[in-house]
């Protein structure tokens, strides 16, 4: 099983009234620098939030969702501190309810 560590908000929040495309690219950047594997993915209307155990969390989340779902958990707490207003959880997959994490509705 892998752990996957996200911050989901609203798909504007994310994707248009905060800097993310320039923290994203940047990260990009540096891998391709580094020979790293890619460890993040953004999704729009991810499929693992309706899990039974995101239902209190998704409903402070405004529709439609967006979310940067990693396997490193300090970039996905760096993206906490940057970005603030966001929601964060995590999840191991495959398990009952989310067989697979980069699905989207």
């Amino acid at each position: 099983m892998t752990t996957y560590y996200f911050v989901a908000a609203s798909e504007k929040f994310l994707t248009v009234e905060e800097p993310l495309e320039e923290i994203l690219k940047e990260r990009i950047r540096n891998y391709k620098e580094n020979n790293k594997e890619k460890d993040f993915w953004l999704l729009k209307n991810p499929s693992f939030l309706k899990a039974t155990q995101f239902v209190d969390l998704v409903q402070k989340i405004p529709s439609p969702s967006a979310a940067v779902i990693s396997t490193d958990k300090k970039f996905i707490t760096f993206l906490k501190l940057r970005l603030e207003f966001v929601a964060v959880g995590e999840f191991e997959c495959p398990n009952a309810e989310i067989t697979d994490p980069f699905k989207v509705e």
